[in-house]
């Protein structure tokens, strides 16, 4: 750390020590004069007891905070990064203290005080770090700290970036200008500032804190130089890459014997993130189904008595790995629909649909049996909408990337489907915005996409 981001180091020390302190105290008079749980069988320790374990819990702040990454500061740094952080400080701070406390056979080891301790500086830190960051990206938004910045290349990328850039003031970061061989004096009313040659004068000249190169694949080989040119400043340098084409999914870099290795496709449903997934599937599926049963014996009941044929439709589709499942549906069709036309897509009022499954195909309450698929592990809630098998072979060799939907489970709704992209809709947008889903995947996205499927994506007017 550097300049300013020195300073800010010591002010989050500071508050992490502070935090700890408070919360080793608070954890002592809760357990204690508060009485919060059974009463110790000794009688509660002195509180010079506590007093005494205070300068151990700082020092074993200072180092599970440092070792978890927690002052490793820059201007891209996001809130949500923190967290992650916070915890793994504090699992490495529990498991010292307790480990530290039983071999020095501490007189004050109770293991409830040392439990809410745990619990008090999480939340204490957390608090405590929204609130310094939310300070410091108020003041960098209104001009204080600022850091000036240049972008290496001006093409696609390049120029996406800094509007990125301009949208966050936050990072206090100020675009002067472009670097990149060419004739353009100027792009998106930012000057080029000279060719890739002139980047080290360019740095120094302009005392540029921050260098972002924003190259295309195809200009990968101007690295070198790059580098080469920056070799004597000390400003920071980041690489944006131009890849999304080739990833068409999330990016991700790991390090093997001191190896950069980057990510291209990855499934960001492994691991926790999988069984999370799955315990919110199970739930709110078992739930919907419960809640949701009165309306299936009335849909039911309207299509027994409406037209020929079972109440349920099973149909062959595609789902995780590619792999086949029977989906279910309300029949909204007459029985052997397909049996002329064979698999094709339904169309705007469509000659095969029944009158109620017309009103059924429109409201989505066709495809509420689908909360069974995803209980049998089929389907999840959220996800890309499985497709026919028979569809799948002709679109895997036209629309790039397609099968990428497949690296994740099928979902009842999804990020495309809310946006309004189902039915008879462009193939290329939905699958883009599949795998912004599937790149940018959280529980709260799937939370969201939920909540909007209500809100606005039961009723569609591409729903037929």
């Amino acid at each position: 750390m550097k300049g300013q981001g020195q300073k800010l180091g010591l002010c989050f020390l500071g508050s992490d020590m502070a935090v700890a302190a408070l919360s080793w105290l608070a954890a002592y008079w809760l357990r204690f004069p508060a009485e919060l749980g059974p009463p110790p069988p000794n009688g509660a320790p002195p509180f010079e007891w506590c007093l005494r374990g205070l300068p151990l819990i700082l020092l074993l702040t200072m180092l599970s905070c440092r070792m978890s990454g927690l002052y490793h500061l820059h201007r891209l740094r996001r809130l949500r990064q923190e967290f992650p952080g916070i915890l793994r400080a504090n699992a490495i701070l529990f498991l010292l203290l307790i480990a530290i406390t039983f071999y020095r056979k501490d007189p004050y080891k109770s293991r409830l005080a040392m439990g809410m301790f745990l619990v008090i500086n999480i939340v204490g830190l957390a608090a405590a770090r929204r609130a310094a960051w939310s300070l410091v990206h108020y003041l960098r938004g209104r001009g204080f700290n600022p850091s000036r910045a240049i972008i290496v290349g001006s093409g696609r990328m390049a120029q996406k970036l800094a509007r990125i850039l301009r949208a966050n003031a936050w990072t206090g970061l100020e675009v002067i200008g472009f670097v990149d061989d060419g004739t353009r004096p100027s792009v998106l009313d930012i000057p080029v500032l000279g060719g890739i040659e002139q980047l080290s004068a360019i740095a120094e000249l302009e005392q540029v804190g921050y260098v972002f190169v924003a190259l295309p694949l195809a200009r990968f080989g101007d690295m070198r130089t790059v580098m080469d040119q920056l070799a004597d400043t000390l400003a920071d340098v980041r690489l944006v890459p131009d890849v999304p084409n080739l990833a068409a999914a999330s990016l991700s870099v790991s390090e093997l014997s001191g190896l950069p290795v980057v990510g291209l496709r990855e499934n960001p449903h492994n691991g926790v993130n999988r069984l999370v997934k799955r315990a919110m599937d199970v739930a709110i599926a078992a739930t919907a189904l419960v809640v949701l049963s009165p309306v299936f014996l009335i849909i039911a009941l309207a299509i027994k008595l409406t037209s020929r044929g079972p109440v349920f439709y099973r149909q062959d589709r595609a789902g995780l790995a590619g792999e086949s499942f029977q989906m279910l549906k309300f029949r909204s069709m007459h029985a052997d629909a397909e049996h002329q036309t064979g698999p094709v897509w339904a169309a705007e009022n469509d000659p095969r649909r029944t009158r109620l499954g017309q009103f059924l195909r429109s409201t989505s309450l066709d495809e509420l049996p689908q909360f069974v698929n995803v209980l049998k592990g089929d389907m999840s809630l959220v996800g890309p909408r499985p497709e026919r098998p028979v569809f799948i072979h002709k679109f895997r060799g036209t629309v790039p990337h397609y099968m990428l939907r497949h690296t994740v489970k099928a979902g009842i709704t999804g990020w495309a489907q809310i946006h309004g992209w189902r039915g008879n809709t462009s193939l290329r947008k939905r699958v883009q915005y599949d795998l912004y889903y599937i790149a940018h995947w959280t529980p709260w996205l799937d939370l969201r996409i939920m909540i909007l499927t209500l809100v606005r994506g039961m009723i569609n007017r591409n729903a037929y």
